[in-house]
């Protein structure tokens, strides 16, 4: 592939380090160009690593073009990739004509780049996010700033995410910790605890929050030292902040340093302070001479740092939270190595350099794929109880949206949901309101299939109204020309009066594949006569979410749980529920005596969940209530975490049984009886005639039988991998047989 790489080249920090690293690690497989709009030091490290190097120093934007359209007709390329501002100017300009795409990397968040430097903003500042929006892709160096561009209206589907690698490969520092010390005048400082950090010394970096909180540190502390490098706008006021409190000598502010292989094996500690970021290079590096790391929550850093496992992490501008995390590593010499250690392994696994080349080739070959189809039919419009709180429906949307972007990785997808923005931001999506008619409409007539599901949208239960909605879409959606699928789905009941043969007429016409998540559903479509389309039993998709129980650990661990066995006891508010809270709060209380496990009251849909949880948790001593997580995998990993799962809520025991914890299941529904019959429990406990003795008996054969259930779990799985593979027959038009 050839590619030609954009930049000012007066670039310095992590942007600088990104590009260079990048395209020494790009060079060695793809024909690659870097033209830079001034000479210097960008530039001469540049060709030192053997990257093909132009000047275009023209200061008039349209010479610039000019001279590049002519490098391009002489040697065309396939990818142009910018980087900074000007970069970003000169691509767009460029594009008209040009057949191959122009993206960019976006660094950092463009809105606070010349934070304190108002002209800067308004000048450079202004034409960055402008031109932004004009450019093919934009590739973020970390998951946090994509989400950021996708509320500010950026399309998801045109972001991509990359992370900054760093070279792990052996290397060895030209000084000593001591040699290094010396060489700065701190020949006292070698058998001292040293917190460091490297930095411009910007408004963005708040470098100012990591003086006072180291120094509140050292005043208890005298071991601790703070060595501060780099330079910049607020040297003069961060020094004399320093001054003021930081005990004498316990600093040093030692300028813009080159050597930073001898920086970071100096330290102890890396810090990091920032306000904003997406993923600096300054962690990795740090990373990589395995120093322990504290650093604010911002952006991308806890996609590397994960508090309390392989780093500490506080929140921006808490100078007191940092001051009392940098006296905990000054004094915890085993934590320190701890950390460091886990942290090192790792950013060599995931943050590697070869790993970042990687992702960028991938980057590369997905946006030309999809450049070259521009104008063609594609993309996928999914329909479902989604953005409305429940945590069922959205993981089902998580895994829904995982399970697509592996079979369908180029097809785009839009989803209807209650809150668009929301929902857009969360899941990587394109999304339109549920009730945006001329929104709906639009996105169909670009689609190629359209996915009803999953949960039980095909029911009156309820309301006739969401039937009917949900039937329109089906209709509207191959009426535009759309492939439709009713995708991991339960069915009914429907029998109220008029909707048994409105839903039989619609799907009979209009649906070309249905997959199940139980047999309950198969019988009730052939009650209804629905035979036209494909109908297949599968799994709930949900099902195939992947666990993430450190996620789950840390979260607990906000509710007081930790290193805890633990058993999670799902309600929900139902018809006769009350009546029955005192059953589920004997067993949970038998459960505790017996077996040694806290209570936790698990409000799946907090909204609705958290008062009977806290009813009845109020019954229970040492009880907990723990509202869903955001996330359906820290969901998962939670229920994974839990010795045993007793739940009304059918989404509850769904999760359960994908991660394959025992679990017991009180039916208040059809759905909730055919699942449980679907895993072999066709004896389920009923609502209506539960009883403490038939609970707590269920639960103690529940946890008897706990390699019985990792083996459903296993082959309902492997149905649930039928869903996505369907469906991308469906789209590429392949024959379902």
């Amino acid at each position: 592939m050839r590619l030609m790489h954009l930049i000012s080249g007066g670039d310095r920090g992590g942007a600088k380090t990104h590009v260079l690293t990048l395209l020494d690690g790009l060079r060695k497989t793809h024909d690659v160009r870097l033209v830079c709009f001034m000479d210097g030091e960008f530039a001469d490290e540049a060709r030192a690593l053997g990257i093909e190097t132009t000047i275009l120093a023209a200061r008039n934007p349209f010479a610039v073009v000019r001279a590049l359209r002519t490098m391009l007709a002489e040697k065309p390329a396939d990818v142009v990739h910018c980087h900074g501002a000007r970069a970003n100017m000169i691509g767009v300009l460029l594009k008209r004509g040009l057949t191959a795409p122009v993206v960019t990397t976006v660094h950092s968040d463009y809105r606070l780049d010349y934070l304190g430097r108002p002209l800067g903003r308004l000048t450079y500042g202004t034409i960055n996010t402008v031109a932004l929006r004009f450019l093919d892709s934009r590739i973020c160096v970390s998951e946090a700033m994509a989400r950021t561009l996708i509320s500010r209206g950026y399309d998801s589907e045109k972001l991509f995410t990359i992370y900054n690698g760093v070279d792990f490969s052996p290397r060895t520092p030209k000084l000593s910790r001591a040699e290094y010390f010396a060489s700065l005048g701190l020949e006292d400082w070698s058998d001292k605890v040293v917190f460091g950090i490297a930095a411009r010394f910007s408004a963005v970096k708040d470098v100012a929050t990591l003086i006072r909180g180291f120094g509140r540190a050292a005043k208890t502390c005298d071991r601790a030292r703070l060595l501060l490098a780099g330079d910049g706008e607020q040297r003069a006021e961060l020094e004399a902040l320093a001054a003021s409190c930081c005990p004498e000598g316990s600093y040093c502010f030692c300028g813009w340093v080159s050597d930073m292989d001898s920086f970071y094996a100096a330290l102890d500690v890396n810090t990091l302070s920032s306000l904003s970021e997406t993923f600096p290079y300054a962690l990795t590096e740090g990373a990589r001479a395995r120093c322990a790391t504290i650093a604010s929550r911002v952006g991308g850093v806890p996609d590397l740092i994960q508090d309390g496992e392989t780093g500490l992490l506080f929140e921006a501008k808490d100078d007191a939270a940092l001051g009392e995390q940098i006296a905990l590593l000054c004094r915890n010499e085993k934590l320190r190595l701890q950390l460091a250690d886990a942290l090192y392994e790792r950013a060599k696994t995931s943050f590697s350099i070869e790993a970042t080349v990687r992702r960028q080739t991938e980057i590369y070959e997905t946006v030309v794929r999809r450049y070259g189809a521009r104008g063609e039919r594609t993309g996928i419009v999914l329909c479902g109880a989604y953005g409305r709180g429940n945590t069922g429906d959205d993981a089902i949307l998580e895994a829904i949206a995982a399970q697509l972007r592996e079979t369908l990785p180029d097809a785009p997808l839009t989803v209807l949901s209650r809150r668009p923005r929301k929902t857009a931001v969360r899941y990587r999506v394109r999304s339109v309101y549920t009730f945006d008619a001329i929104g709906i409409f639009r996105a169909l007539r670009s689609a190629k299939l359209f996915l009803s599901g999953g949960g039980s949208l095909i029911q009156d239960a309820t309301s006739n109204r969401s039937l009917w909605y949900y039937l329109w879409t089906i209709r509207a959606a191959k009426k535009r020309g759309c492939r439709v699928m009713m995708y991991g789905c339960g069915i009914g009941p429907v029998a109220r009066k008029g909707n048994p043969e409105r839903t039989a007429r619609v799907l009979q016409s209009s649906v070309d594949a249905i997959t199940l998540r139980e047999s309950d559903s198969a019988a009730e479509l052939a009650r209804l006569g629905v035979t036209a389309p494909q109908i297949t039993v599968t799994a709930d998709p949900a099902m195939l979410l992947t666990p993430s129980p450190n996620a789950a650990a840390a979260y607990l661990r906000k509710f007081g749980v930790a290193n805890e066995r633990y058993a999670i006891f799902a309600p929900r508010p139902w018809r006769t529920m009350r009546e029955h809270e005192k059953d589920f709060a004997t067993a949970a209380k038998d459960l505790a005596e017996t077996q040694k496990l806290r209570p936790i009251l698990f409000a799946m849909q907090p909204n609705l969940d958290e008062p009977i949880c806290r009813r009845i948790a109020a019954q229970i001593p040492n009880a907990v209530v723990v509202p869903a997580p955001p996330s359906g995998a820290e969901t998962l990993g939670l229920l994974s975490l839990a010795e045993v799962v007793v739940s009304v809520r059918l989404h509850t025991l769904i999760f359960a049984a994908g991660v394959g914890t025992p679990m017991v299941g009180v039916s208040y529904d059809p759905k909730v009886t055919g699942f449980l019959r679907e895993l072999g429990q066709g004896d389920c406990l009923q609502l209506e005639t539960l009883t403490a003795d038939a609970l707590t008996a269920r639960i103690e054969s529940a946890m008897a039988g706990k390699d019985a259930t990792a083996e459903k779990a296993a082959r309902m799985r492997e149905k649930a991998a039928q869903n996505a593979a369907i469906a991308a027959k469906l789209y590429r038009g392949e024959n379902q047989e």
